[in-house]
Order: structure tokens, then C-alpha cells, then sequence
């Protein structure tokens, strides 16, 4: 059992949370996070947590805050700039098995949902099957035990 707040809707279509910032908006999907702390460690006066908002892209310059937004591991943050510039894919994809099974991948992504098809270029997704946020990890399974290694997740 677990005491997460996002409890896992089976089909539901991701809830995107949007904060607005002089030239870029970020936004961020509280279902995708796996709280790898990319963010807060890269830019604690745009991302923390002790605050509301608790993402303030307007404290930083739209290239720093887009760089750290692109260290998540999960996809759940991203960003696009004022002039509609979205992050670009990693190319080649690339997909790393971590110890625990779980999937990061990084790339020009489809990936199939439950809600229909989204174009990702950075997602985890689940090695377990038992995540109730399909195909994505949620830290519900026995895949979600290891950490993040921060050098490879750039």
C-alpha cells in the first residue's frame, strides 16, 4: 500500500499543472513525478518545494530554467519558450535499464497510454508491471526502489 497522492485512475488523461514566466512556461504532471530532485538541486530559487507556487520560472533566465527542466528524468516537467520553441529530442534515442527494471528513455518518443498516444522526449517507464499509471512508472511496484544517477540522466 502506498500513501501517494496521485492514486493511480486507470485511462484518466494527464493533469498538467502550467506556471508562466517572463519568455518560458513550464508545466508539470504530478503523476509522472518520481521526485528524482533534478530541479530543486539545479534551481532552488525557480523549484522549491517550501513555497507557492512551488515553480517560479520568472526567478531565473528562460535558457537556465529550460536546461534544468531537461535534467528530469520522468518527463514530468517540461517547458516550452515564448516563441513556441519546445525541447528538442535526444537523438538517437536512447534507453537505459536501471537495476530495478525500470525504463528511462530519452528520444523521439510515442508512447501508448491508456488515454490515447503522447509524443514524449523523456519518460520512465514501468519494468514491473504493476504501475496504475501505465506504461509509466509511479513508484507503486517493486521497480521503483532504486535512485536516479544523476550523471547519466543528462
Amino acid at each position: 500500500m502506498t500513501d501517494r497522492v496521485n492514486d493511480p485512475v486507470p485511462d484518466e488523461a494527464p493533469k498538467l499543472k502550467e506556471y508562466d514566466g517572463e519568455g518560458i512556461t513550464v508545466t508539470f504532471e504530478p503523476r509522472r513525478c518520481l521526485h528524482a530532485a533534478e530541479c530543486v538541486r539545479g534551481l532552488p530559487a525557480v523549484f522549491d518545494l517550501q513555497k507557492r507556487p512551488w515553480v517560479r520560472p520568472g526567478e531565473a533566465a528562460p535558457s537556465e530554467v529550460a536546461e534544468v527542466v531537461r535534467r528530469c528524468p520522468s518527463g514530468a516537467l517540461r517547458y516550452h519558450l515564448a516563441d513556441g520553441t519546445t525541447e528538442p529530442p535526444d537523438d538517437p534515442t536512447t534507453v537505459r535499464r536501471m537495476p530495478d527494471g525500470r525504463l528511462l528513455i530519452r528520444g523521439d518518443l510515442r508512447v501508448r497510454t491508456g488515454s490515447g498516444e503522447r509524443h514524449e522526449v523523456r519518460a520512465v517507464l514501468c519494468g514491473c508491471g504493476a504501475s496504475g499509471n501505465q506504461p509509466y512508472c509511479d513508484h507503486s511496484g517493486p521497480c521503483a526502489g532504486g535512485d536516479f544517477d544523476r550523471a547519466e540522466n543528462r
